[in-house]
């Protein structure tokens, strides 16, 4: 009997009934998206490959990038984050803009748990505000969202990027590690990337002891206007996010326990938009990765 030819690493067939959960999943956090006024937009797959690159970092060697026949150079989009930033300098928008989007997303990467090469996300920003009123917002959607969903053993960490200003961002990069790989890990990178064993102790345990920030103060105090269940939310001064657009407030989504899981992130972002125009457009937004939740509840 012949066999079915296999697909790539890190891409898969859905079936039936997972292709069922995940359209359950996704109506129900787009209903409490659409109660709030997010409205949905899509993008392409494939964008100019310069849109892309320049905004992620070290991550920025993750971008699938190649050339059409017409000798352009494309890729495949490693997030919806960027892509909205090139959507909202073309078509200006009134604002505040507040959008939500699911899509896939590429990024070259070693497949692991619950992560593949090709894998789907759901994206929801507002665009168009400074205030802190719309951090905890997005914030409370995320957390609200889950409650729906029925996920009880949750957390969400909250940071400043200020806390990182004047440390090279490799250094960031492997702070932000610090729960994947502990410190002997983290300590071992920072060696790895310039510093000295006593450099890299000191620098780690100054972030560690980092009290908060006004930002993130502010926050805390506007959250419980709009957390009706309790507040999930907890200050971690060495998450860091790797992607280099963000420029405030960062949040990172995690279930609680054994083999806890990182299920969604987002951050404010509020030079990315002026990249692609004159005028720079504050935004802050969240981002569930659809496999982790799925496989979370």
């Amino acid at each position: 009997m012949q066999k079915a030819p296999p697909t790539p690493k890190g891409f898969r067939d859905i079936n039936p009934d997972l292709a069922k959960k995940r359209r359950e999943v996704i109506g129900q956090i787009v209903d409490v998206l659409e109660e709030l006024d997010f409205v949905p937009i899509e993008t392409p797959t494939i964008e100019f490959a310069e849109t892309l690159k320049g905004k992620y970092g070290e991550e920025e060697r993750l971008i699938y990038e190649f050339k059409d026949r017409g000798g352009r150079n494309l890729a495949l989009r490693y997030d919806l984050t960027v892509p909205l930033a090139r959507y909202v300098a073309t078509y200006n928008p009134p604002l505040p803009f507040r959008r939500y989007q699911i899509g896939q997303v590429f990024r070259g990467e070693n497949p692991q748990h619950g992560r593949y090469r090709e894998f789907t996300q759901l994206d929801f920003d507002s665009v168009g505000s400074e205030s802190l009123e719309e951090d905890a917002k997005i914030v409370a959607i995320a957390l609200s969202s889950m409650d729906k969903l029925g996920l009880k053993n949750k957390i969400l960490f909250i940071n400043d990027r200020k806390v990182f200003e004047g440390i090279q961002p490799k250094f960031v990069s492997a702070i932000d590690k610090l729960q994947k790989i502990g410190r002997d890990g983290v300590i071992d990178e920072l060696k790895q990337k310039g510093l000295s064993l006593e450099e890299a102790i000191s620098l780690l345990a100054k972030i560690e002891r980092t009290p908060q920030t006004p930002t993130i103060k502010q926050i805390f105090r506007i959250l419980p206007k709009y957390l009706k269940t309790g507040i999930d939310v907890e200050f971690s001064p060495t998450l860091a996010r790797g992607l280099d657009y963000y420029t405030g407030a960062i949040f990172e989504l995690v279930t609680t326990g054994i083999g806890g899981l990182s299920i969604g992130a987002g951050g404010r972002y509020d030079n990315l938009i002026g990249m692609f125009s004159k005028k720079q457009v504050p935004a802050v937004g969240f981002s569930f990765g659809l496999d982790r939740l799925i496989e979370s509840l």
